[in-house]
């Protein structure tokens, strides 16, 4: 795994469209300001998803990497 530090922790594996979305979403609201999430998912479009998520909201993307059957994704909160 990547060597970022994060302060949040969502597993998303196993899920599908848009659940791994919508459990970012409420880690987001509980976060603040500059925290950083960390969100593990398995959906091999999760990527699209997050991809226009950030665009829209705001909340920076800021690493994507992918191991095996693996995506995880670090979020900042704006």
């Amino acid at each position: 795994m990547l060597a970022i530090d994060y302060d949040y922790d969502v597993d998303a594996s196993g899920l599908n469209c848009p659940l791994p979305l919508l459990r970012l979403k409420k880690a987001l609201i509980a976060m603040s300001s500059g925290e950083v999430v960390r969100v593990i998912a398995t959906d091999p479009a999760a990527h699209l998803d997050f991809g226009v998520f950030a665009e829209q909201s705001g909340n920076p993307l800021l690493e994507v990497a992918k191991f095996g059957g693996q995506q995880v994704f670090y979020f900042q909160k704006k």
